[in-house]
């Protein structure tokens, strides 16, 4: 990994048809909702990041179905490691109310509300397929 700043994870997560989004307390440059994320950590591995932020932010169990891809994220530049996930257990909610000020199961249809610059390549194209 290069760079100051660690690398990202983020849980891809997708339930009854709709998408986890959660809202940061903080923005990060335009980024207000987003994925459950969080830096990677020295020995950890994208799909244990994107486990491990999720439960932390979410309270939510989940499990890895696959990584979709990374890039560097073009409003933080920072590099961004994109982990499909499915949930094992729980609900979710604001675990991490320092870090977040709320959560969301967001339906195709207002992906865009949330989130207006799109999701990464590789999210939209898992997303066609997954909500197909």
């Amino acid at each position: 990994m290069t760079g100051a700043l660690p690398a990202v994870a983020a849980a891809i997560i997708v339930q009854d048809r709709k998408l986890l989004l959660v809202q940061r307390r903080v923005p990060e440059g335009s980024l207000s909702w987003q994925f459950p994320a969080g830096a990677v950590e020295p020995g950890e591995t994208f799909e244990q990041a994107a486990v491990r932020e999720t439960a932390e932010e979410a309270g939510l169990t989940v499990q890895v179905v696959k990584v979709l891809g990374e890039r560097v994220q073009p409003n933080t530049a920072r590099l961004m490691g994109y982990v499909a996930c499915d949930v094992i257990s729980g609900e979710a909610y604001v675990a991490d109310a320092d870090e977040l000020a709320d959560i969301v199961w967001a339906t195709p249809d207002k992906f865009v509300d949330y989130v207006p610059y799109g999701f990464a390549p590789a999210v939209q194209d898992y997303l066609a397929v997954t909500l197909a």
